[in-house]
């Protein structure tokens, strides 16, 4: 079996074809065979997993399994205490009201990589940091449920399926998992120290090389 573990940038769709000639995940991952398991909208970032497993695709994408997967959100707004816990009891949306959740502050980032383009700036409204795990995967949930409460997303970035992390990844880069236990799709929280390696926000300094897999993506 292969896992390959990606940081997806940006703007890349999460399919390897397109025939408008967007960025996918052909332009980073050159590992035959292998598909995403589960989605990560074109307007996120960060880790998605890509195996040639089909049974490791239903485990990590069908929510009947509760396969916990971990975002840092970027929001509009300084949310307090009863808004981290209406996120973490579970917010009702349209689609029906979402599974319990685990919610907290965070500080910024410390290895926060440049997104482009960055996100809007407005000088009047701070924005802050949530660490969200949730174990579904509702349409654009994460941004739904904190629109929901009142602070819109500005930014969103996955830092862990399971047991897997980004670990160092930059955008682009990715490695390829050698042990593969049935435990990896347990929950764990993401520590600070599991975060990549600091390159300042979204008006900070380019990325610096990094020894994982990586290749430049086209220009567009």
């Amino acid at each position: 079996m292969t896992l390959v573990l990606l940081n997806k940038p940006f703007g890349v769709l999460c399919q390897f074809t397109d025939p408008e000639g967007r960025p996918t995940l052909a332009d980073y991952v050159k590992v035959p065979g292998v598909y995403a398991a589960g989605r990560l909208d074109t307007d996120s970032e960060g880790l998605l997993a890509l195996t040639d497993d089909g049974k490791l695709i239903k485990k990590l994408a069908d929510p009947t399994h509760k396969t916990p997967k971990t975002y840092w959100v970027q929001v509009e707004g300084l949310p307090d205490k009863s808004t981290l816990q209406t996120l973490s009891r579970g917010v009702e949306l349209k689609d029906g009201k979402t599974r319990p959740a685990k919610a907290w502050l965070m500080p910024e980032p410390e290895n926060l990589w440049q997104r482009d383009p960055p996100i809007r700036y407005r000088a009047a409204i701070p924005t802050s940091w949530i660490e969200l795990t949730i174990t579904e995967g509702k349409n654009r949930q994460v941004r739904r449920m904190t629109a929901t409460v009142g602070f819109p997303t500005l930014r969103l970035i996955r830092a862990a399926i399971g047991e897997w992390k980004l670990d160092g990844l930059r955008p682009g880069e990715w490695r390829e998992e050698k042990s593969i236990s049935a435990s990896s799709c347990a929950p764990s929280r993401v520590r600070p120290t599991d975060r990549p390696a600091r390159d300042g926000g979204d008006n900070g300094r380019a990325s610096r090389p990094s020894r994982s897999h990586t290749r430049s993506p086209r220009s567009f």
